[in-house]
């Protein structure tokens, strides 16, 4: 017998079931999968045959003409279906092709049918969890000891499973990966962007809601990833169980026409947001309140550099982008006061350009943009109607490139704003030493003389958007309507975060330790506190005292997910006397999975003294269009739009904690028998506006 995977127990949340769907006429692949199976036993010391049922596969020979539409299969699909699941930035689909109707291959057909009658199998059966395989899979090596660390992981903290839909075993993921966020350090959430449905761990949950989704539309791999939205999909780390590759497939795919006319078979370019899109620059121009700004998210959410919402462009920009210089900072300009009078040139100067003309829902102040196109005879031009229901298709369609996940953003449109006087000298304060950076379209890479576009913010932009707030905590007790003691981890962080880590004392304020404790999922425990509230633009200040132990990390910082935005304070244990500042965006509006970015744009700044040696008060004051750090008063660092990166301008909650850093890169190595480590917070001031909900 092989290894003993726990994971196969008779007991509630544990896998008591395998289905192996398998055809009629290849008993060698049941016979085949019967011995890899007895390879592996259970906590019993039972071969996982004994737990095996053979499911009869459906046979497309058994098909006398192409299936129509039915209640569990519709055969069509289309090619942007494919491309949601993966995004091909050198496919070049016309509107035709992207709704033309592909037409299933019968094995295609046939193998929907096969998982979607197991499916109805284990959502009326007595089991939890069933492991669902294809006849002509093999366990990888070392399989039972990742499903079991990967099981012990969706454990919480009392033993009892985190519960899943479907948990991915054996996939492949997208040519240039899934879009994904890691639970744990052996298990991701993905977002879309995985092939094959060989190998799953399925619920009773999970089979009742994937029959309530039907019909599945297309290949059964390429459907369910447009359901992992309704799902909680679960996947290892790695596949840990592979497709044979000594047998011929019997499946046939209908994709592979429609793919090979528009090349993507041959394509070797990124995926969306790993490289610039190929369609620029694009200008983009329009009436007051017809949607310019919704249009500027939209095209950074495609992997654009977008500049938005200026009378004016910063001189060396404009300089550049008129003598059609490349090293402009930006490919797409949106909303640019001085640039409408200048589209005929632009168009002579760059004649693969896009153009964009967004009209307002009455048509009421529209005369003048539509003068624009007027003149605009022979250039690329798109008209993007306030009104219309589809702004992807049309947007995407113009720019050739496939849309993302989430849909197109809905914002107020921002005034175009006035840059300030580029003759005012900056604030004396040191840039700081800027660490490696994120290679990403919105992070600008290091450019001598650029520092970033200040303007005046927008009369029509409020700061403070809901009620205004005003306190300072002296942490002496838990105000729990204000804050919450966390009680989970994230994929860099060594320990979990406990309550208990989290000491609150009169007249010293809150102390934080990080220390050695065997929790399962961690071997470290941490402190965190968390505002409930979410705060858009204010100032924050913490007053702390930082840990001096190697691999620690203090943070004092304001965070979101959907899309992942973070401006940081942080003070690692190997260097105490420095501060190091950072800022993470990503564009989209609330609930866009858009969580790129590993660095970020990290800064350090030399503090002058020890951190960890007494309480200091380190200070964000965030606003529309500018973030200063500032340290007892004293300004150490500002950043203006776009240097680096936008000023994320999401609603955040604001947290501090203290916590073992997986990465060497930033905290150094954790020296573990200096633990236990404390950070001391001796209070919290916020002068912000709450976020209305």
């Amino acid at each position: 017998m092989g290894a003993v995977p726990i994971i196969f127990e008779s007991e509630r949340h544990r896998i008591e079931r395998i289905y192996v769907i398998n055809l009629d006429r290849q008993a060698d692949r049941w016979a085949e999968m019967s011995r890899e199976l007895s390879q592996v036993s259970d906590s019993s010391r039972a071969a996982l045959t004994k737990r095996a049922v053979r499911y009869p596969a459906v046979d497309a020979r058994s098909f006398t003409q192409p299936p129509l539409e039915e209640e569990e299969v519709d055969p069509f699909y289309t090619l942007g279906d494919q491309l949601f699941v993966e995004p091909q930035p050198r496919a070049l689909p016309d509107r035709l092709e992207l709704d033309r109707p592909i037409r299933m291959s019968q094995p295609e057909i046939a193998v929907a049918r096969s998982h979607i009658g197991v499916w109805r199998r284990i959502a009326a059966g007595e089991h939890e969890y069933a492991l669902v395989l294809e006849d002509d899979v093999w366990f990888q090596r070392g399989f039972a000891r990742h499903l079991d660390r990967a099981w012990a992981e969706m454990d919480g903290e009392g033993g009892e499973t985190q519960r899943f839909d479907i948990l991915y075993l054996s996939y492949k993921e997208v040519k240039h990966g899934a879009q994904k966020t890691f639970l744990s350090r052996s298990v991701f959430r993905p977002v879309r962007g995985l092939w094959y449905l060989s190998g799953y761990v399925l619920s009773r949950d999970g089979a009742a809601k994937l029959l309530s989704f039907l019909p599945c539309r297309g290949p059964v791999d390429l459907w369910i990833n447009h359901q992992f939205g309704a799902l909680d999909v679960q996947a290892t780390k790695r596949s840990i169980i592979s497709q044979r590759r000594d047998g011929g497939s019997t499946n046939s795919y209908s994709i592979l026409p429609a793919l090979t006319k528009i090349g993507v078979l041959d394509s070797e370019g990124e995926s969306l947001f790993r490289i610039r899109p190929q369609e620029r620059p694009v200008f983009a121009f329009g009436a007051e309140g017809s949607g310019l700004s919704s249009l500027a998210m939209a095209l950074s959410m495609l992997g654009y550099r977008c500049c938005s919402d200026l009378r004016d462009l910063p001189a060396t920009e404009l300089e550049h982008l008129l003598a059609g210089r490349p090293d402009r900072v930006f490919d797409a300009y949106v909303n640019i006061g001085s640039l409408q009078a200048k589209a005929g040139t632009l168009g002579e100067r760059y004649p693969r350009a896009k153009f964009i003309i967004t009209t307002s829902q009455d048509g009421s102040s529209d005369v003048s943009t539509l003068d624009i196109v007027g003149g605009m005879s022979g250039l690329n031009v798109a008209v993007l109607p306030a009104e219309v229901a589809n702004k992807w298709k049309v947007v995407c369609e113009h720019l050739r490139c496939p849309p993302p996940v989430c849909p197109f953003p809905e914002i107020t449109d921002v005034d175009q704003r006035r840059l300030l006087d580029a003759s005012v000298e900056p604030s004396p304060v040191a840039a700081g030493k800027d660490a490696k950076r994120d290679s990403s379209p919105w992070v600008v890479e290091s450019r001598r003389g650029w520092r970033g576009i200040s303007f005046v913010p927008a009369a029509n932009l409020s700061t403070r958007i809901g009620t205004h707030v005003s306190f300072n905590d002296q942490l002496e007790n838990l105000d729990t309507i204000r804050w919450f003691l966390r009680d989970d981890t994230f994929a860099g962080n060594l320990a979990l975060f406990r309550p208990s880590n989290v000491e609150l004392c009169a007249g010293i304020g809150a102390v934080l330790t990080v220390k050695r404790e065997s929790l399962g999922v961690r071997g470290y425990s941490a402190a965190s506190i968390s505002s409930r509230d979410r705060f858009l633009f204010g100032r924050f200040e913490a007053d702390l005292q930082a840990t001096k132990v190697p691999g620690i990390v203090t943070g004092f910082f304001l965070h979101r997910d959907s899309p992942r935005q973070e401006i940081d304070v942080e003070i690692v244990g190997s260097r105490s006397d420095r501060l190091l500042v950072n800022v993470f965006y990503n564009p989209g509006g609330e609930g866009a999975s858009f969580d790129y970015g590993y660095r970020g744009s990290p800064s350090c700044i030399e503090l002058g003294f020890d951190a960890s040696e007494s309480a200091h008060r380190y200070a964000i004051e965030w606003g529309p269009g500018q973030i200063r750090w500032l340290v007892d008063e004293q300004l150490v660092h500002e950043r203006a739009n776009w240097d680096p990166t936008p000023i994320p301008q999401l609603p955040m909650t604001l947290h501090v904690n203290t916590w073992p850093s997986r990465s060497r890169e930033l905290a150094g190595r954790l020296a573990g028998r200096r633990l236990p480590a404390t950070a001391v917070v001796r209070s919290i001031a916020v002068e912000a506006s709450l976020a209305s909900s």
